[in-house]
């Protein structure tokens, strides 16, 4: 029987195309906060905030030399918590700007759990305070590659692994499928504590040029009564309307919209679980005993 990293890598590959031979605009989110900084510093980004790019990529890396000096390392896990907007998108930016994973959890993960898998926390109030001294050029000891674990989502009963590449080739199917182009104002309402505000809040407005609004948006991405609506419920699928996002934090957030499965995805509804393949697919629980139970005949099988 193949191994476990074997059966993952499997259930990942979609076709002949395994994730390696598919090229995405950016090798890693601290990548694509950078490249869009150099290519719009001046475009506007948050309207609530009079936010640019510039500086919304100087405010990550205040928060990147912040981190470090309370601690945190490449490479560690480190829990996010829910902040006035748009902190914690700020502060989710600034832990990948210095190569380390960011968590989320709306439960609190007991102090053994956080110790057997190496999760630590900072407590504070307001990021913004908190980082107002602090350098505003970071040098990175580490640069995070696309393989690299980039978020732990705790959606379901086990941690949800998400690589670099997870978020980005997911953001860029969804972007493709959305078909919104070009400077547009945009709003998204969506629960944090979940990888819908990772990839709809946190990284979509920055990857596809938006500015976000409150007021008099031209897209807008929500539960309900917005231009595409988010679906949980999997096993209605066939009951999904065209604008209807599906949505599986397994998957790195979205599978498909209406009908129109996520580029580079393929899944398939059976009695009891959902049957999906794809770049989109996480680098696994952190129970290995999950995964297990999960990845089997080169896919990963989702009960619902």
């Amino acid at each position: 029987m193949n191994s476990i990293n074997q059966r993952i890598y499997k259930a990942q590959c979609i076709g002949n195309i395994e994730p390696i031979e598919y090229m995405i605009p950016y090798p890693s989110m601290r990548s694509l906060i950078e490249g869009q900084n150099i290519k719009y510093s001046e475009r506007l980004l948050i309207e609530e905030n009079n936010i640019n790019n510039r500086e919304y990529y100087t405010l990550i890396q205040q928060t990147a030399n912040w981190l470090t000096k309370k601690g945190i390392k490449p490479k560690e896990r480190l829990i996010i918590p829910k902040l006035k907007s748009p902190q914690s998108e700020i502060l989710l930016h600034g832990i990948w700007q210095m190569g380390a994973t960011a968590v989320m959890s709306k439960k609190t993960l007991s102090s053994n759990y956080r110790t057997k898998f190496k999760i630590k926390s900072i407590h504070f109030n307001d990021l913004f305070e908190e980082i107002k001294t602090s350098s505003k050029k970071f040098n990175p000891k580490h640069k995070p590659l696309l393989n690299d674990e980039a978020i732990i989502t705790f959606e379901k009963d086990y941690g949800i692994k998400l690589s670099h590449y997870n978020l980005l080739v997911n953001t860029n199917g969804l972007t493709k499928l959305i078909n919104y182009k070009g400077h547009i104002r945009y709003s998204c309402n969506v629960d944090f504590f979940s990888i819908s505000w990772v990839i709809l809040k946190a990284i979509l407005p920055i990857y596809s040029g938006y500015v976000f609004v409150k007021d008099d948006p031209e897209l807008t991405i929500g539960k309900y009564d917005a231009n595409f609506n988010l679906r949980y419920d999997l096993k209605n699928f066939n009951k999904f309307k065209k604008n209807d996002i599906a949505i599986c934090p397994e998957n790195s957030g979205v599978v498909s919209i209406g009908n129109k499965t996520i580029h580079l995805t393929k899944f398939s509804i059976k009695k009891s679980f959902f049957q999906l393949q794809g770049h989109s697919v996480m680098m696994g629980y952190l129970d290995q005993k999950a995964n297990k139970n999960s990845f089997k005949n080169d896919s990963l099988l989702i009960p619902i």
